[in-house]
């Protein structure tokens, strides 16, 4: 799906005041109204857009370590060992990927022995083999979209050897 100028504004503003009302929205963008909500939901459908609630600190949830948990899972049980995965409160994502294990999962906890408890609790669950933890020390780049959106809107992502300052 093409995201242009008037969409990367959109998502711009939904990034950087997404408490704002799309009244508001389409007066900053000097648009009418009616077309920013059409754009939102064309957006929202096209599933630009998957959600609009507030993002979550788990360190302010008493959960400051991070840690990214590589699980092996014995052959044919991926999807129980993924299912059995989300009854892990602390697994706040998990993927499905190639190379090194068969899972990576994004583990948080409230201190070294926590997660040393949420390991052996991975460890427990039938089809896993076998887990290999890195524990992360600093976050050096946030989550972040904007870039990428604006990246797209310039039509980048599709150009062989777009950024390079030698175009």
């Amino acid at each position: 799906m093409a995201v242009d100028a008037l969409d990367t504004r959109i998502l711009r503003l939904l990034i950087e005041q997404p408490r704002t009302s799309v009244r508001e929205y389409a007066r900053i963008l000097g648009v009418a109204r009616g077309t920013v909500q059409a754009r939102i939901d064309r957006l929202e459908r096209d599933g630009v857009i998957t959600g609009t609630g507030p993002v979550l600190s788990p360190t302010a949830l008493g959960h400051p370590v991070l840690a990214f948990v590589h699980v092996e899972v014995t052959q044919g049980h991926l999807d129980e060992v993924g299912d059995a995965l989300a009854s892990v409160p602390e697994i706040v994502e998990a993927f499905s990927i190639t190379g090194g294990g068969d899972l990576l999962t994004r583990v948080v906890a409230r201190d070294a022995g926590h997660l040393e408890d949420v390991i052996q609790r991975l460890i427990q669950l039938p089809g896993v083999v076998r887990t290999r933890t890195e524990i992360a020390l600093r976050e050096r780049v946030a989550h972040r979209m904007l870039p990428l959106v604006e990246s797209v809107a310039r039509g980048e992502e599709r150009r062989p050897g777009a950024g390079s300052p030698h175009r």
